[in-house]
């Protein structure tokens, strides 16, 4: 067997090309040895250090919270100005009234029965409704299920609200999801889904995408701190670090995933010291202050649409209501604690409380505000209640573009069933009744 030639490569480089030394692509490997710098591939630029010592937690403080305005409505800071006028202010307080009457209705409606299941926002409406002020039309939202006040602010309608938690035929879901799982491509509101944190990696997926199109838009990604003690969070984050990818993360950080605290969820400094460990962008904010939600969101979107870098907002709130309707709170926290935070710092009265200062805002106008709103959602809860279920056919749309012979096969099985035993399907309540099968 003959003998490869292999050509000798010079060890000296010419000028042109030692920019492309190994040692300056892997700088670990030939650093100099009075460096006081690591060099490593995986480090950061770090001092060496002769004292041997570990980094404690308690050693470091927490991170501060950003407060705009304090729980008497007062700015904290005389200098700081804010771009909201008049009308952007009003619109905001009753898109945060009409959350929390909406609430109030439809947690009484599911126990009567009429619906079957609901989730209320009460305590954190001032996250959902600051933060949406903030962002663009454009902007791409992915929700979690606290954040009625966010899609209200957006355009989203009592009629749209109503028919999703009715399943009825207007439901843009057409009844095949759970109530409050909202969505609107008007709006580009994406879809909300029941398992945890899901929609936290597919928000990053869509703000990679947004940076292939040299979009100056954004996306706008909310969960709880419960959703962040999930995989995909962690994922999420770091393809959005490495990827730089326009997405701002908004945490709620309401104290309870479900029925576990925050102390026994994690021993860290909550979410945000985690978007510091994964190299992104990060503030704390007084959630239960609409103005200091707002203005970090309209700093996080500037920086995630000018910059192109992801940004994580943890807004600390608490959770005054029940996790949802299939669950009682008071079983593992006193109920004294909950009754304690509503009347202590309420998100709703702080902001009124600006308001009134500024003489934009009244007692009359308050009282004519909810009387008026109870109104417009009892109608449009009456409306949708009375509208008729989606057509029996729509459970095999959609799916595919076209049905494919196994789900025409389906459908035609259904109807012979339905015309064989018609006293057993009742379709009376179904647009089109049979002939929408």
């Amino acid at each position: 067997m003959r003998p490869v030639l292999r050509a000798r490569i010079p060890l000296t480089l010419p000028a042109s090309r030692r920019a492309f030394t190994p040692s300056t692509l892997r700088p670990g490997i030939r650093q100099p040895p009075d460096s006081d710098t690591v060099r490593f591939p995986g480090a950061v630029e770090s001092k060496f250090t002769h004292e041997l010592s570990f980094h404690r937690p308690q050693d470091v403080p927490a991170m501060p919270t950003y407060r705009f305005i304090n729980a008497e409505g007062v700015v904290v800071d005389k200098k700081s100005k804010l771009d909201i006028g008049k009308e952007k202010a009003l619109k905001m307080y009753k898109d945060m009234v009409t959350a929390s009457v909406m609430d109030l209705i439809m947690y009484d409606s599911q126990r009567q029965g009429r619906i079957s299941f609901y989730m209320v926002s009460a305590g954190e409406e001032g996250i959902a409704v600051g933060s949406a002020a903030a962002l663009h039309d454009e902007d791409v939202i992915y929700s979690q299920y606290r954040e009625q006040g966010a899609l209200m602010y957006r355009g989203y309608t009592l009629d749209e609200f109503m028919s999703q938690l009715f399943a009825n035929k207007k439901d843009y879901g057409k009844g095949r999801n759970m109530p409050v799982h909202y969505m609107s491509e008007r709006l580009r509101l994406f879809p909300i889904s029941s398992p945890l944190a899901t929609q936290i990696p597919h928000a990053v997926g869509a703000a990679y995408a947004l940076k292939l199109d040299n979009s100056p838009n954004i996306v706008m990604c909310y969960f709880g701190e419960g959703a962040a003690s999930e995989g995909d969070f962690h994922a999420a984050l770091n393809i959005a670090a490495t990827r730089d990818c326009p997405v701002v993360f908004l945490c709620r950080n309401n104290g309870y995933a479900i029925s576990t605290p925050t102390l026994e969820q994690y021993k860290g400094d909550g979410i945000a010291s985690r978007g510091i460990g994964y190299g992104i962008e990060t503030i704390r904010v007084d959630g239960n202050d609409i103005m200091a939600v707002y203005a970090a969101t309209k700093a996080a979107r500037e920086t995630a649409s000018k910059r192109q870098k992801p940004v994580l907002i943890e807004a600390m709130s608490y959770r005054v209501s029940h996790h949802s309707t299939s669950d009682d709170s008071f079983a593992y926290r006193a109920k004294v604690d909950v009754e304690e935070w509503k009347r202590r710092d309420n998100p709703i009265t702080r902001f009124r409380k600006w308001l009134e200062a500024n003489n934009w805002w009244s007692g009359d106008e308050e009282t004519a505000l909810r009387t008026q709103t109870r109104k417009d959602v009892l109608r449009a809860f009456t409306k949708a209640e009375k509208e008729s279920k989606p057509a029996v056919r729509e459970i095999f749309t959609d799916v595919f573009k076209h049905a494919t012979p196994e789900l025409q096969e389906q459908r035609e099985e259904l109807r012979r069933i339905i015309e064989a035993y018609p006293e057993e399907y009742d379709l009376g309540e179904y647009d089109g009744g049979k002939a929408g099968i």
